[in-house]
């Protein structure tokens, strides 16, 4: 039977957790200024030094609204420069210029980025059907790589990035899950180490939205032509079609391009639980949902949930998740991951840990605590009643001043090039990610269940 990290340090924390909130475990009703200021720690990076031991030159591989972002983070970690960009609407190849300077080289063709050698590690920010070839290009020639994730469209990709990245071994590879590297994943896998919630049972994970912008209702620019835009390169591996700006500045509304709202979101949470847990990914997944208010011709639901089975490893117990997207919620765009254990819960954000402990009450004069301590220990039967008390609470929060998710996981990229050191997700980690998000996929238009094996990383035929 494997054993745990989950279990084996569960009594090291209660007793450290015990010291810490006693004051408002003894007097749930009365918690006082020192109780909550006792009850709230702050998570910091605020001791470490940004320094720059080398220059390094990027260039940005897809210039639209995520690629942009990329781009604006990196060149905040010290000694990071933009010098070239890429393309294929001639529009943003000159909002480039404006944005970074006229001195910047820009172009259509990605190939023209990767013969430059000056340039060393490229922003893939590309729809989703073009991660693996710009991907596995770029590495063979030399680059390190940022890809937005998910890692690949299809999971007979994967491996092909997996082997790209194992070949040319002194090329760092990272996946762009930005809340991977951040403070709160950090302190949420120490927690849970640490046996912070006891045995891991359950999770969840939930992502909300109901913008336009937010369910992908991208702005179609008003030059938007068959001039402006390389259609031909853009569909150089899709089904051909006459010129479509639709098709091409709103790509994730569609399969031949996109991966729906769990390639977008569900891909986040996957890539969070398997860093806090240390999974590999799940053996069942099952997805449902729908088409139910964007009906403006997109191929993919707008509200999806899917189910997975995580089984007993040696890192982890077996365990069960829920994922949602709901891109009609009324109530306003959320996200968060939730997990529950024998003995509390957590609830995981990118800059915040709220921790929560159970604590049970059990009263003395109760009759039946009264017969059940006088009860035969022989008995086969017993009964207690227990009254659930309010949860202790402890939150972590990032201190001010904390650059966020997104600048600490392109630091870690940029420190692991000067340093030869590890990112929080290559290949392998980036396809365990997307695998069971895409899978989710699978499993809504085929109306299935799918086995994985997320050791191999292969379907398995039941």
């Amino acid at each position: 039977m494997p054993v745990n990290s989950n279990e084996s340090s569960r009594r090291n924390f209660i007793s450290k957790f015990a010291k810490g909130v006693v004051g408002a475990s003894l007097l749930p009703g009365i918690i006082t200024a020192a109780d909550r200021k006792r009850n709230i720690q702050s998570l910091s990076r605020l001791n470490e030094k940004y320094s720059a031991n080398d220059h390094i030159q990027i260039a940005l591989i897809g210039a639209g609204g995520m690629g942009t972002a990329d781009a604006n983070t990196a060149i905040t970690v010290p000694g990071v420069k933009l010098v070239a960009a890429c393309d294929l609407y001639d529009g943003r190849l000159a909002d480039a210029k404006k944005r970074y300077g006229n001195d910047i080289y820009t172009t259509r063709n990605y190939n023209d980025i990767l013969d430059r050698s000056d340039i060393d590690a490229v922003i893939i920010a590309v729809p989703d059907f073009w991660h693996k070839d710009i991907s596995v290009a770029a590495m063979n020639k030399g680059k390190s790589v940022y890809c937005e994730k998910p890692m690949v469209h299809d999971i007979t990709e994967g491996p092909a990035v997996v082997a790209a990245q194992q070949k040319n071994g002194k090329v760092v590879y990272q996946v762009g899950s930005q809340g991977m590297s951040s403070l709160g994943n950090e302190k949420a896998r120490q927690l849970l180490k640490d046996g912070a919630i006891g045995k891991l049972n359950y999770a969840e994970g939930f992502w909300a939205r109901m913008s336009p912008t937010g369910a992908w209702q991208y702005p179609i620019p008003a030059d938007a032509s068959a001039k402006t835009v390389d259609w031909e390169a853009y569909l150089k591996n899709a089904p051909k079609r006459a010129f479509d700006p639709l098709r091409f500045f709103r790509w994730r509304n569609y399969r031949d391009y996109g991966t729906g709202v769990s390639g977008d979101l569900f891909v986040h949470l996957f890539s969070s639980l398997h860093f806090v847990t240390g999974s590999i990914g799940p053996e069942k997944v099952m997805a449902t949902g729908g088409l139910r208010y964007w009906k403006d011709g997109r191929e993919v639901p707008d509200v999806m949930m899917g189910m997975f089975d995580y089984p007993e490893t040696d890192i982890h117990p077996a365990f069960n998740l829920s994922l949602r997207v709901n891109f009609v919620d009324g109530t306003g765009g959320t996200n968060y991951l939730r997990m529950v254990g024998s003995e509390g819960s957590m609830t995981v954000e990118w800059d915040k840990v709220t921790l929560y402990r159970n604590r049970n009450h059990e009263d003395a004069n109760d009759p039946l605590t009264q017969s059940n301590a006088a009860a035969d220990p022989g008995k086969a039967y017993t009964y207690h009643r227990k009254e659930m008390l309010a949860p202790d609470k402890t939150e972590y929060i990032a201190e001010d001043g904390y650059k966020g998710a997104h600048f600490d996981h392109f630091y870690n990229l940029f420190n692991a090039m000067r340093t030869g050191g590890k990112v929080a997700e290559d290949s392998l980690f980036g396809f365990r990610a997307a695998a069971p998000a895409l899978l989710c996929n699978d499993s809504y238009f085929s109306n299935k269940i799918i086995q994985w094996d997320p050791k191999n990383l292969k379907l398995v035929n039941k």
